[in-house]
C-alpha cells in the first residue's frame, strides 16, 4: 500500500497544503478506516483493524520510530478494538499480562499467538451489568469504546472465565485469587506428567508434538517433553523490519530448531502467507476474498523467486536429517509435484555450487476440502490435518469472524468425517497422519480425534500437558467416543 501512488497522493497533496506528515497521514487513514469500517461486506469491516495498524505503524516511524510495545507496562492488560498479528508480536509478554478486544475471533492468528504463549484473552467482549450475578449470561450488546475506563487503575482478566473486571472490589479480587490459585495448581498437576512415561489410548502410544512460530517459542518450560515439532510456521519470519529474509537469515533459523530437536523429527510449513497474513512484497494486494484468494502453496508457485530462497535454506539444513517440509493451502496433486520439482531443482543447484544441501520427506497440509476428499490421489509420506482452515472451509464460516464462531465448531460431523477419512487412508497407504490445529490442544475435541483414527497431536508448547493429562485420563477408563 505504501508504494501506491494513488493511495499517497491525498497526503503528499496535504503536505503540500501546509499540514505536517503526522497529520496528512492520519487524516487519510482515518477516512479510509471509517470507509471500511462502515462497509456493509464483513471482510471489509475486518480489514480496517489493518489499515488501523498501518497507520499506527507509520506514525510510530514519523514520530522517530519509539514503539508503544515499550511503554507498556509490566503485567498490563491491553484492551482494543482489535489486534494485529505484527502489533502482538512487538509487545514483551515475558513478564505477563493480558488482551481484552471488543471484536476479534478465537480462531483468529492473534488468538493462535497468545495460546502458543499461555497469554489470557478475551475476544468479542461484551458489556456485563455491575448488579449481574456470575452466572448470568453477558448482554448482547458491545460495550461502548473505549473498552476501558480511563480512570480504572486495576483489572482482572480471566481467559477461561472470559470476564475483565475494572477497579475490582476486595470480594472481586478475593475470588479472583481463588480461581487463578486453583488454576495454577491444575496447571502444576498437569505438568508434572510431562514427566511421566509416553501418552498411550488403547495400547498405541499417542506421539504429542508442538508448533511454534518462532526459535524463541522453544524456550517454553514444556518444550523439552515434546515428541518432536508437528508444525513451524515460518511465515512468521517474513514480519521483521528488514523485509523478505534471505537465504542465510531462514538456514539459521531452521537450523536452530533442527539443533534443539536432536534426533527427534521436525516438520517445517513452508510460507503460508495470504489469507490474513499479507506480506509486502509477497501476497497479492486488493483480492476481494483472500482467504479463497492466491495464498500458501499457489502463492509460492506463483513467486518461485521467493519461494526457491525458502526451499534452499530448508535443503541446506536437510542434511541434519531430521526435517520434514510440509506445503500448506494444496488443492491438487500436481501442486504438490509442481513444489516438489522446484526442491528438488534446488537441490541440485546447490549440490553443484558445492554447498551440502539433502531433499527431506515432502507433505502436505490438509485444510482444502478438495484435498481431503481426494486425499488417495497425493503421492506424499506424511500429511497433517490443519483443522482450522479446514472447519473455516467446511462450514463455509470465517474464522476471523467472531460472529459466527459457534457455527464453525470443529466438532462438526462434517469435519470429523474428514479427519476420519484422511486417518484412514494415511494408515493404508503406509503414510503418517498428524493434527496440527487447535483442536489437537482442545481437550474437548482430543476423545474424537482419537476416535477418528489419529494417533499424532501437535499443540502450542503451552497446551502439552494437558493435552498428556486428558489422554491418560481417556485411558484410565474416562469417556470414550
Amino acid at each position: 500500500m505504501l508504494d501506491d501512488e494513488d493511495f499517497l497522493d491525498p497526503v503528499f497533496t496535504a503536505i503540500a497544503d501546509g499540514a505536517s506528515a503526522h497529520a496528512a497521514w492520519a487524516a487519510a487513514l482515518d477516512e479510509q478506516i471509517a470507509d471500511y469500517h462502515s462497509a456493509a461486506d464483513e471482510y471489509l469491516r475486518a480489514r480496517s483493524s489493518d489499515l488501523a495498524d498501518l497507520r499506527d505503524r507509520v506514525l510510530r516511524t514519523l514520530h522517530g520510530g519509539q514503539s508503544e510495545a515499550l511503554k507498556i507496562p509490566d503485567g498490563a492488560v491491553i484492551c482494543a478494538d482489535d489486534l494485529p498479528p505484527s502489533r502482538f508480536l512487538e509487545i514483551n509478554w515475558s513478564r505477563g499480562g493480558g488482551l481484552a478486544l471488543l471484536h476479534g475471533s478465537p480462531t483468529s492468528h492473534v488468538a493462535m499467538l497468545a495460546r502458543a504463549r499461555g497469554i489470557p484473552m478475551i475476544v468479542q467482549l461484551r458489556s456485563v451489568s455491575p448488579s449481574a450475578k456470575p452466572h448470568e449470561k453477558p448482554s448482547e450488546k458491545p460495550i461502548a469504546k473505549p473498552v476501558a475506563k480511563p480512570s480504572a487503575k486495576t483489572a482482572l482478566l480471566d481467559g477461561e472465565g472470559a470476564t475483565l473486571e475494572l477497579d475490582p472490589t476486595a470480594e472481586q479480587v478475593r475470588l479472583f485469587e481463588q480461581r487463578r490459585d486453583l488454576h495454577q495448581k491444575t496447571r502444576a498437576s498437569a505438568r508434572a506428567i510431562l514427566r511421566r512415561p509416553p501418552a498411550s489410548w488403547g495400547g498405541e502410544k499417542i506421539r504429542l508434538l508442538i508448533n511454534i512460530q518462532r526459535v524463541e517459542d522453544l524456550d517454553h518450560a514444556d518444550a523439552q517433553y515434546a515428541d518432536g515439532i508437528g508444525l513451524m510456521r515460518t511465515e512468521f519470519l517474513l514480519g521483521g523490519p528488514m523485509g523478505l529474509p534471505d537465504e542465510e537469515t531462514q538456514y539459521q533459523a531452521y537450523d536452530a530448531v533442527l539443533r534443539w530437536a536432536g534426533k527427534r523429527p521436525v516438520t517445517i510449513r513452508t510460507f503460508d502467507a495470504g489469507g490474513d497474513k499479507p506480506v509486502l512484497g509477497f501476497t497479492v494486494a486488493g483480492e476481494a476474498n483472500p482467504f479463497l484468494g492466491v495464498r500458501g502453496l499457489r502463492l509460492c508457485l506463483a513467486r518461485p523467486e521467493i519461494f526457491t530462497v525458502q526451499l534452499r535454506a530448508l535443503a541446506r539444513a536437510a542434511v541434519r536429517g531430521n526435517l520434514k517440509v510440509m506445503f500448506p493451502m494444496v488443492t491438487t496433486p500436481d501442486e504438490l509435484e509442481a513444489g516438489r520439482r522446484l526442491f528438488v531443482d534446488a537441490v541440485g543447484e546447490l549440490q553443484a555450487e558445492g554447498v551440502a544441501a539433502a531433499l527431506p520427506e515432502v507433505g502436505i497440509m490438509v485444510e482444502v476440502p478438495a484435498a481431503a476428499l481426494t486425499i488417495e490421489q497425493f503421492n506424499a509420506p506424511f500429511f497433517s490435518i490443519g483443522s482450522n482452515d479446514l472447519a473455516q472451509y467446511v462450514t463455509a464460516c470465517d474464522r476471523t469472524n467472531g460472529a459466527l464462531a459457534s457455527l464453525i465448531d470443529p466438532l462438526h460431523p462434517a469435519v470429523l468425517d474428514l479427519i476420519k477419512h484422511i486417518a484412514a487412508s494415511g494408515k493404508r497407504a503406509g503414510a503418517s497422519v498428524s493434527l496440527c490445529g487447535d483442536m489437537a490442544g482442545d481437550p474437548r475435541c482430543i476423545p474424537a480425534l482419537l476416535a477418528c483414527g489419529l494417533r499424532e497431536l501437535s499443540v502450542n508448547p503451552s497446551a502439552l500437558a494437558l493435552v498428556k493429562q486428558t489422554i491418560d485420563a481417556l485411558s484410565d477408563g474416562g469417556a470414550r467416543v
